[in-house]
C-alpha cells in the first residue's frame, strides 16, 4: 500500500464521513479551562495551554474536540451525526513541546442503536484504509470486561487497577492484585484468559461466548457478537481483531472500545468507543459513540521525504522569451510530472533531471 500525505488523508476522511451523512462541526479555538480541568483523565495529555480572558475568566486552547462537542450539543430525539477536522493544541506524543495538531474524527450523539455502533466501527475501519497503510482495528467491550470483573467480586474502587493490568497484558501483576483481594483462582483464570484473547473474530468469538455466557448480561453479549459478526462479514474482515486488552477509562467509556494501528506506527493512530459514562458525568442523558484519528502520530512515523524535490528543474537564460519558456514547460509537464523554473540552480535542490534553455529555445 502507498503511504499518503496528511492532506490527502484529511481529504479522504472528510469525503468518507460526508458520504454517510455526517455533518461538519465547527467550533471555537478555546473553551473555559474548567471543562478540561474536570475531565483531565479523558485527555491524551493533561497539559493545557491557558490564558486569562478580558473579563478575568481562565480559558484554554482546546486540546480535544469531543469534550467541546458534548458541551455544545443538547439532548434531543434521534441521532446527531457529526464529523470534524479541527486544530487542537497539546503536547504531541513522543514530544515535550506543544503543537498545533490537526485532529479528524466523528461523533454520533443521541439515541444510539445497534446499527449506529456498527456504522461507527465500520467507518473507523475504513478510516484506517484511507491512510494508505496496512492497518488493524482492535475491538474490545468494556461492559463485558467489567461484568467479568464484578463476577470475580472485585469492587468498583479496585476495578480501574484491574483494567490497567489487562490493558498492559500484565498477567503477573493481575494475579498478584487478585490474590490480595481474595479472588478465587477460577475467577483469576477467567480474567487472565480474557486479557490474553487476541485474534480474528472466527478465532476469538467462540471463546468469548464460552467464557462470558452466564456471567455477562445476556443481551449485551448477544449484541457484541452480532455487531462483530456483521463487521466480519463485510470487506473489513482482514482488518478486524478482537483484543480485550484494548481498554479505556471506565469513568468515561462503556460498551465497545477500539483502537486502530497502522504498519510502522508503534502507537494507536485511531481511538474511540462508546462514552455514555462521560455523558452522564456531564449531566447528559444521550448515548454517544465516536473516534478520533491522530494525524500527528501518523506524521511522526511517515517515511522520510521523497528522493527528489522536483522531477525537472528548468533553468533558462535571460534572453529567453516568455513564449519559449512556456512552450518548453508545457512539453515537460505533459506527463504530469512536476517542474520548477528558475534562472539558476537553487542551492540544495534535488531534481530528477536538469534542462537548460538558451535564447531562441536551444538546450
Amino acid at each position: 500500500m502507498t503511504n499518503l500525505s496528511n492532506e490527502a488523508v484529511i481529504s479522504a476522511l472528510r469525503s468518507l464521513y460526508s458520504r454517510y451523512g455526517y455533518s461538519r462541526y465547527k467550533m471555537n479555538k478555546f473553551e473555559e479551562y474548567d471543562l478540561y480541568a474536570r475531565n483531565k483523565d479523558f485527555l491524551i495529555s493533561d497539559s493545557v495551554i491557558t490564558f486569562t480572558d478580558m473579563d478575568g475568566k481562565l480559558m484554554a486552547l482546546k486540546p480535544d474536540v469531543t469534550l467541546s462537542i458534548v458541551k455544545n450539543t443538547r439532548d434531543e430525539p434521534g441521532i446527531r451525526k457529526l464529523y470534524y477536522n479541527e486544530n487542537v493544541y497539546r503536547v504531541s506524543k513522543g514530544s515535550r513541546c506543544f503543537k498545533e495538531i490537526m485532529q479528524v474524527g466523528l461523533e454520533a450523539i443521541g439515541e444510539i442503536d445497534e446499527y449506529c455502533i456498527y456504522e461507527v466501527l465500520k467507518l473507523a475501519a475504513e478510516s484506517l484504509t484511507c491512510t494508505g497503510r496496512s492497518c488493524i482495528l482492535e475491538i474490545s467491550h468494556l461492559g463485558l470486561l467489567s461484568s467479568a470483573i464484578r463476577h470475580a467480586g472485585i469492587h468498583q474502587e479496585e476495578q480501574k487497577q484491574i483494567i490497567r493490568c489487562i490493558g498492559e497484558k500484565n498477567l503477573h501483576e493481575l494475579q498478584g492484585i487478585c490474590q490480595e483481594l481474595g479472588v478465587s483462582q477460577e475467577n483469576i483464570d477467567l480474567l487472565r484468559r480474557l486479557a490474553s484473547l487476541y485474534g480474528t473474530p472466527e478465532e476469538v468469538l467462540p471463546m468469548v461466548k464460552a467464557l462470558l455466557t452466564g456471567i455477562a448480561d445476556k443481551e449485551e453479549l448477544a449484541r457484541f457478537l452480532r455487531i462483530v459478526d456483521a463487521l466480519n462479514a463485510g470487506k473489513y474482515q482482514e482488518l478486524i481483531r478482537i483484543d480485550f486488552s484494548a481498554v479505556s477509562d471506565p469513568q468515561y467509556y462503556n460498551g465497545f472500545v477500539f483502537k486502530g494501528f497502522a504498519q510502522g506506527v508503534p502507537a494507536a493512530m485511531l481511538s474511540g468507543g462508546q462514552y455514555d459514562s462521560m455523558m452522564r458525568t456531564m449531566k447528559r442523558q444521550s448515548g454517544a459513540v465516536g473516534f478520533a484519528v491522530y494525524l500527528d502520530i501518523l506524521e511522526q512515523y511517515s517515511p522520510s521525504r521523497a528522493e527528489y524535490d522536483v522531477d525537472t528543474l528548468l533553468v533558462y537564460d535571460e534572453g529567453c522569451t516568455i513564449a519559449e519558456i512556456e512552450a518548453r514547460a508545457k512539453q515537460l509537464t505533459g506527463s504530469g510530472e512536476s517542474i520548477l523554473l528558475q534562472r539558476q540552480i537553487p542551492p540544495g535542490i534535488r531534481y530528477r533531471q536538469l534542462v537548460t534553455m538558451k535564447k531562441g529555445g536551444a538546450e
